[in-house]
């Protein structure tokens, strides 16, 4: 008799705390950000004023596009999930992990990306992975710094510091300088992005100066998640260069492909993105010979914002070994738009 009142007890217990469980299944993104985030962020996503808020960090203006559009998924997921502290950022935002499934912040993200009433602005899932050669089609605010070590009886050291500034919804602006010997800019711009296939394409073109003369280029640039590899990317960038007073023996067409996958440690962790390009040039004149090299390499955030990048690979040549060296790169880039190369630590 014991045993019943208590197994008795038991289940009314553990009927009453279900009955208190709130049942969210059916509640939409609104809802929920109604209920979990408005308080803060305000119902128009543009965050409440710090007499209503309790606090002086401004909260980010959800409704700026050129804000909360670059951003992958992922990101927005991460400081959900884990609060503010996930990237580096205030700790005043909480973490709703243990209080939200996973199916629920993803109602969340989908609501939050609503608020950019703009369109054309790409989707920042097709922001991947940056190769050494290849270009990318997603517009970015970013700067790098390159170093390139020839392998040989005289290592020869070179570097390349380039700056990208994105302009508008799908214009990228860039300067860049190579030693002391070459500087140039191209403008990039983005002319289909598709966040249901994973794809983006961008033209362009790009102007360097040289202690031998101007040369130009024209180029078009591809993107593309892989649908049946988890967090896999493929690149691939074709052009023509020439000289800028039109010498056509001194044309070259390019063509280039990289593709890769990212790995994240413990979900929202630091980014490990192994990749390989497959680049190829050929000048355009009658009887010339295709150049090909092959370029593994690693990419890994070092910022717990994932802004602060470090990659490392070796370019070998395929074709004409004799008289062309293997070379080891090293970049550093700083996505600067995410905050100072010294914050998000």
């Amino acid at each position: 008799m014991a045993a019943l009142v208590v197994f008795l007890a038991l289940l009314l217990f553990e009927t009453d705390v279900v009955a208190q469980t709130p049942d969210r299944s059916g509640l939409t993104g609104s809802q929920l950000y109604e209920s979990a985030c408005a308080a803060c962020h305000g119902v128009d996503g543009r965050g409440q004023p710090p007499a209503v808020r309790g606090f002086e960090i401004d909260p980010p203006d959800f409704t700026d596009c050129g804000l909360a559009t670059p951003e992958a998924d992922l990101d927005w997921s991460s400081v959900i999930h884990r609060g503010g502290a996930a990237r580096a950022f205030d700790t005043m935002m909480p973490a709703f992990g243990e209080a939200l499934s996973d199916e629920e912040i993803g109602k969340l993200i989908g609501h939050l990306r609503g608020f950019c009433k703009e369109r054309g602005w790409p989707h920042g899932d097709l922001n991947m992975p940056r190769p050494f050669v290849t270009e990318k089609a997603y517009p970015e605010n970013e700067a790098v710094l390159t170093a390139t070590i020839a392998q040989g009886s005289g290592r020869a050291v070179s570097s390349v510091f380039l700056y990208e500034h994105r302009v508008g919804r799908r214009g990228q602006y860039e300067i860049f300088a190579r030693d002391v010997d070459e500087i140039g800019g191209a403008y990039k711009h983005v002319l289909f992005d598709s966040h249901r296939s994973g794809s983006i394409v961008a033209g362009g073109g790009e102007i360097k100066v040289q202690t031998g003369g101007a040369v130009v280029e024209a180029f078009a640039a591809v993107s593309q998640a892989l649908p049946l590899i988890t967090d896999g990317f493929l690149h691939a960038h074709a052009g023509i260069e020439a000289p800028a007073g039109g010498d056509s023996a001194s044309k070259e067409a390019f063509w280039r492909v990289a593709v890769g996958k990212s790995f994240m440690e413990e979900t929202y962790g630091r980014a490990w993105s192994p990749m390989v390009e497959l680049l190829a040039s050929r000048p355009i004149e009658t009887g010339a010979s295709s150049s090909w090299d092959v370029l593994p390499q690693m990419q890994v955030s070092l910022s717990r914002r994932q802004h602060v990048l470090l990659s490392a690979g070796v370019r070998l040549p395929m074709t004409q070994r004799s008289t062309r060296r293997a070379s080891v790169l090293v970049y550093v880039l700083w996505d600067w738009f995410d905050g100072s190369a010294f914050s998000g630590w």
